[in-house]
């Protein structure tokens, strides 16, 4: 069976994966948001941005198989079936999808047994995670604002990684919806969940916590009266790949657990 020799990555996950996987010497061409690894940046030609792509400069390429993302791409992945590249576009929403992602990524290149070796790796982070989480006495409420304007909460993913952290999601009910704007949500709404701790993750944009605090009604919300806003990079955790594991659960953690900490010391002062 002779696999794909030159493949183009429209989004930054597959490039992330074949990266991890040693994989890399098959790619032509990236998307020009991508961020890991580094080096990608420097060595490869980017070719696309997220909703729209050079498709005469991907078909200089001569590419073999070209990996995108989500339902948004749809246009551009149609272009290229018209001009005859064979395409495979993934929609990942949850951890569970991304390790699939990366499993089929894997067989793909022929790097099957890789592939498995790296989700195996990623599944014990989570495990030691969950096992950390499982000694909490609480779970704080957690409320993560993807986008200000309007206000969005989080994704299916950024859910999940939160509960695998110890905490619980201040909007469940939403985080499932596919479409961004299913999960537009009024301040007022924050204001009567009253999370313990805000996670802001603008994407594509600097967050700012000062504007956030500064909503209607939001200074008695429980996380910004005990300081408990915090920033995790777009790039950590809006990119479903690897990194929602080795780098977006890490941080999720580490902030519940400095909650979950604080918790404890006021509790101590209390007796």
């Amino acid at each position: 069976m002779r696999f794909p020799q030159r493949i183009v990555c429209l989004t930054t996950e597959p490039t992330e994966v074949l990266y991890l996987l040693g994989e890399q010497d098959r790619i032509v061409g990236i998307s020009g948001f991508t961020t890991r690894p580094a080096i990608a940046r420097r060595e490869k030609p980017k070719v696309s941005a997220f909703t729209s792509a050079k498709i005469d400069k991907i078909l200089e390429l001569k590419p073999d198989l070209v990996i995108g993302f989500s339902n948004l791409q749809a246009d551009i992945a149609a272009s290229l079936i018209r001009a005859g590249v064979e395409v495979h576009i993934f929609n990942q929403r949850s951890i569970a999808q991304m390790l699939n992602m990366i499993a089929t990524v894997g067989s793909l290149v022929g790097a099957a047994d890789k592939a498995a070796t790296l989700i195996s790796a990623l599944e014990n982070t989570i495990l030691e995670s969950q096992k950390t989480a499982s000694q909490f006495s609480r779970k704080p409420i957690v409320y993560f604002e993807e986008w200000d304007e309007p206000i969005m909460c989080s994704i299916r993913w950024a859910m999940e990684l939160i509960e695998i952290a110890g905490g619980l999601d201040c909007f469940p009910e939403l985080s499932h919806f596919h479409s961004a704007r299913d999960r537009i949500i009024q301040a007022h709404q924050v204001v009567e969940r009253q999370p313990d701790i805000i996670i802001g993750s603008w994407c594509g944009k600097k967050f700012q916590p000062e504007k956030l605090m500064a909503r209607e009604g939001w200074a008695n919300i429980p996380a910004i009266k005990n300081g408990f806003v915090r920033e995790i990079k777009s790039v950590d955790i809006l990119q479903p790949g690897p990194s929602l594991i080795t780098h977006g659960l890490k941080q999720v953690q580490a902030i519940i657990q400095e909650w979950q900490a604080a918790q404890t010391h006021q509790t101590l002062e209390s007796i």
